[in-house]
């Protein structure tokens, strides 16, 4: 009896359970499973509820026209188009915002993070008044006292203010500048410009084995420039200009023609810009403090100005700091973003949340769809910033 017990095999239950690894996946597994069932069960019980009540649930609204304007659109729509190019309209005009919104927060907070630790007190402390006061104020009363300041600052349509020599326009209606007309010979340009930026790149690559196997530094960064912009002047010139300019003009009690930045997508733009510079310039800053000082010691020792042990000692390694919670910040920054209907910006919120959402009594398929919409959005930049994360961590060995 004793031999046949200690030869007995465990079953595949024991073989799962007792080991570490699978059972963590099996616990996962489980929970997957769970949620699934839950959130399938709330969804179903809706959806009878709906269908009680007469109203079903159908997504075929979105084919019927929206019947309604949109302010500012990059695709065509109009008042006829239907509620799904509305929404395409609306998630375009959050990914503009998102982006440009990121750039410019990124810029103001890595300087404000740098200002902040200057040994100048003038400055160290102007940095320091900025950060404190924006970041203990609403993000959306940013937004309505840049809206209101530009709004009320500017010029009536008929005083615009005249740039350029009557190219370029700005009132309190937005800024009005002109549009390109791309002839079928930019195709050329365009196609100079990407060889261009994969020039750049294979460059790079080489100028590092290069300077790995012999030491010399070639100069990346000025061929690169050169390239870049080079190649696509010399494609331009070779090919005859091929683009045509739309200018605005005053008719009536408007601009008509040329492209237009209205005052609703600069004030989004420039408050939430402005509101998570101040967070990640307090990333910057605890980042850059996270590095032992010896480091900084050690560069000048050497015979490094400050500004190049910054650039390339300190920085570098405070990425590693700063990346983690600059991710938070994007994230922020992007759903941030549905708080412009407060001004009339037509977002995705605006849109297919707002407008639609109220003109077919479609409420839970309009929120499941801007929900979505939004997932797909942060899971994008979380990817994109873990990617980045993982390249610039420490390699261990």
């Amino acid at each position: 009896m004793s031999a046949t017990a200690s030869t007995a095999q465990p079953s595949l239950f024991a073989k799962l359970w007792y080991d570490k690894n699978n059972r963590s996946i099996v616990v996962q597994i489980l929970a997957t499973i769970v949620l699934i069932w839950f959130f399938g069960s709330m969804v179903l019980n809706a959806v009878i509820n709906l269908e009680a009540q007469g109203r079903g649930f159908s997504f075929a609204f979105l084919e019927q026209p929206a019947s309604y304007d949109i302010n500012q659109h990059l695709i065509p729509y109009s008042s006829r188009s239907s509620h799904l190019q509305a929404m395409w309209v609306g998630i375009i005009n959050t990914l503009l915002v998102a982006v440009a919104g990121i750039i410019l927060s990124t810029i103001l907070g890595f300087t404000l993070g740098v200002l902040r630790l200057s040994k100048n007190w003038l400055v160290n402390k102007l940095a320091y008044v900025y950060i404190e006061y924006v970041r203990n104020v609403p993000v959306l009363l940013h937004i309505l006292l840049i809206h209101g300041i530009i709004v009320h600052s500017l010029p009536r349509t008929k005083e615009a203010w005249n740039l350029l020599s009557d190219t370029a326009f700005i009132s309190n209606r937005g800024l009005f500048m002109p549009s390109p007309e791309f002839l079928p010979m930019f195709k050329f340009v365009l196609a100079a410009f990407i060889g261009a930026i994969v020039f750049a790149w294979l460059f790079r690559r080489f100028a590092r084995s290069l300077q790995a196997r012999t030491g010399t530094q070639l100069p990346v960064f000025w061929v690169s420039v050169l390239a870049i912009i080079g190649l696509p002047v010399i494609a331009f010139i070779a090919t005859g200009h091929p683009i045509n300019w739309e200018y605005p003009t005053l008719k009536g009690f408007n601009f008509q023609g040329g492209a237009v930045i209205r005052p609703e997508f600069l004030a989004l733009w420039l408050a939430l810009s402005l509101y998570t510079a101040a967070f990640i310039a307090e990333n910057v800053r605890a980042g850059i403090l996270a590095i032992d000082h010896g480091q900084t010691e050690a560069s000048m020792a050497l015979g490094l100005p400050r500004n190049r042990t910054l650039n390339l000692v300190v920085i570098p390694q405070a990425l590693r700091v700063i990346v983690p919670p600059l991710s938070s910040q994007y994230l922020n920054l992007a759903k941030n973003s549905s708080l412009a209907i407060a001004i009339g910006y037509m977002d995705v919120t605006a849109t297919i949340g707002g407008i639609s959402l109220n003109q077919t009594g479609r409420a839970m398929e309009c929120m499941i769809l801007v929900m979505a919409i939004y997932l797909i959005i942060s899971l994008t930049i979380s990817g994109i910033m873990n990617y980045y994360n993982k390249r610039i961590a420490l390699v261990e060995r």
